[in-house]
């Protein structure tokens, strides 16, 4: 066995991904910084890097094409990158921006955890979607990558200082608990992923 054989074997289109999961992990380390310090530009930060994985992520498909080169490895490690750019990031991201109620982390995680289901749902019936063809022709369900649209949002709300008690919409108290109605965005998005809608898939 050579050293490092596996990333021996990784194609240009795996390393588009781990760029992928690269900007993820950035966008949580900026949102851990604005936790601390409650300088807005590491939400702005943030932001940028689920946008910059969310390039990324289009980029990878389309080399893979391009290169006809594509491996079960990729197929992969682009499933867990986006749980972390388009799953755990953008939940991170609410958290941070003042959705800290009971429910509100409910909310989230319940976020995550639909994008998860959503991307095991397509890994496995990926080859059953593409028929005679070889090539998947829609999705069920919202692919992950839209959560980027509620990062959009909350980097609208940061640039208009709606962040923390000043969250749009403000809070409810419900038995003694909190939610941030901006919070039910994330329910939404959830549900929309593990639904069984068909969006066509260019």
């Amino acid at each position: 066995m050579k050293r490092f054989s596996m990333i021996r074997e990784f194609h240009l289109a795996d390393w588009f991904t781990l760029g992928n999961a690269v900007c993820g992990t950035g966008a949580l380390f900026s949102m851990m910084s604005y936790i601390g310090s409650a300088n807005v530009m590491h939400v702005y930060f943030a932001s940028a890097l689920v946008f910059a994985a969310l390039v990324f992520d289009v980029l990878d498909g389309r080399i893979a094409r391009w290169r006809q080169k594509a491996s079960l490895l990729g197929k992969e490690l682009d499933s867990l990158a986006d749980v972390i750019s388009f799953g755990v990031a953008p939940a991170i991201i609410g958290y941070g921006c003042g959705m800290r109620g009971l429910y509100d982390r409910v909310l989230l995680a319940y976020f995550v955890a639909c994008g998860v289901s959503r991307l095991a749902r397509y890994n496995v019936t990926a080859e059953t979607m593409s028929g005679a063809t070889g090539k998947v022709t829609h999705f069920e369900g919202t692919p992950i990558p839209t959560s980027f649209a509620i990062v959009l949002l909350l980097a609208i709300a940061a640039w208009q200082g709606a962040l923390g008690p000043q969250l749009w919409f403000g809070e409810w108290r419900i038995a003694g608990h909190v939610l941030h109605p901006l919070t039910l965005v994330y329910g939404i998005s959830g549900s929309l992923m593990i639904s069984r809608i068909r969006i066509p898939k260019p």
